[in-house]
């Protein structure tokens, strides 16, 4: 139900926000890479442009009315990796000019849709912490997180609409697919015989779908040819497939720190990835884990089951399937015809495998 609290999730949501359990990131030593989409990039006036979408980001949200502002820049000022509007900026740019006020409209456009994606995939999971903060959830209360959701959803539709009938029926279209990735996996949450097809259709529309978006928003501002338009598409879907297969092996092999969220969140809540759902075809995890699966976990639960995904050969056959996207991405980047944006781009994509587990 939308509107009920988690037990205990007062609590809890205070304790976050009384400061980190774990060292802080000054500290802290993190044992993944983490993406840098900006400096991976190292394209000219793409650092100046992204300093210049954070206050048109804050704008975009602004109402006038200072709760629910407070609630629309919850997230906003926490950071973040800002690697939707870092791709829809590239695209745009190449590095070779500033971006234009239509294409940091653009960047703005994505990023909101994927802020609210995250407000209401908090409400759906009972998340306490996103980016080591608290949750909208957490703080404001799920209806007010669902509301703020789809405030940010219908600033996004306005901005893309000012972009023009394109792009705003390709943001239309594109949440779309979000929604459906997100049927597709609520459908399956606890199932143990998920298939590894249903697992890449939901993370195409989950996920890939809005990086491809990003990528496409931007050729679209910058006005590029139809065929650059189509090869940055395709670049994003494959980079967004990738990005999210490396998301769910960290979610088994990082921690708590790292993620700026709980670790193993997806096991406990039923969603099966592409780690666990090869962990339990393995003949020597396979009846350990299944038994665990099925209903939701509780910490001790959670432990044991990462514990056994992470000790298969699940990771590195994730790791191997990640690596058939980098080889698409690389052709897609190749193609591009500005060479220091392919080259940037193939470097990006293969970055994201970097310093992952590979064996047992």
């Amino acid at each position: 139900m939308p509107g009920r609290r988690h037990r205990g999730v007062e609590a809890l949501a205070r304790t976050v926000a009384a400061g980190p359990r774990c060292p802080t990131s000054r500290s802290f030593a993190y044992r993944f890479p983490l993406v840098d989409t900006a400096s991976l990039l190292s394209l000219p006036f793409l650092q100046d442009d992204l300093a210049r979408l954070e206050p048109q980001l804050r704008g975009a949200v602004s109402s006038g009315d200072r709760f629910l502002d407070e609630v629309t820049t919850h997230l906003i000022a926490a950071g973040g990796k800002r690697l939707r509007p870092s791709l829809a900026l590239a695209a745009a740019t190449a590095g070779r000019r500033p971006a234009t006020h239509e294409d940091l409209q653009g960047a703005v456009a994505v990023e909101l849709v994927h802020l609210a994606s995250l407000y209401h995939d908090d409400v759906m999971d009972e998340a306490l912490v996103r980016r080591n903060v608290p949750s909208v959830n957490a703080r404001f209360g799920n209806l007010v997180a669902i509301v703020a959701g789809d405030f940010l959803l219908a600033r996004s539709a306005e901005i893309a609409a000012s972009l023009g009938t394109e792009i705003a029926a390709l943001l239309a279209n594109t949440l779309g697919l979000l929604c459906q990735g997100q049927v597709t996996e609520v459908r399956s949450a606890f199932s143990t015989d998920r298939t590894e097809d249903e697992y890449l259709q939901t993370i195409q529309g989950k996920t890939a779908a809005l990086m491809a978006t990003s990528c496409r928003i931007g050729a679209l501002t910058a006005g590029l040819p139809r065929p650059e338009v189509e090869v940055l598409t395709d670049f994003g879907r494959c980079f967004g497939m990738l990005f999210q297969l490396r998301d769910d092996i960290l979610d088994v092999v990082a921690t708590d720190q790292e993620l700026g969220k709980p670790a193993g969140q997806d096991l406990a809540e039923g969603i099966y990835t592409l780690p666990v759902l090869l962990a339990l075809r393995d003949p020597g995890t396979g009846p350990e884990l299944r038994p665990l699966l099925g209903s939701p976990l509780d910490q001790p639960e959670r432990d044991k089951a990462r514990d056994i995904v992470a000790g298969s050969g699940a990771i590195a056959d994730t790791v191997a399937a990640g690596h058939r996207y980098v080889e698409e991405a690389e052709a897609a980047a190749a193609a591009v015809q500005e060479r220091a944006l392919g080259r940037s781009l193939g470097d990006l994509a293969r970055s994201l495998l970097e310093g992952l587990p590979v064996s047992r």
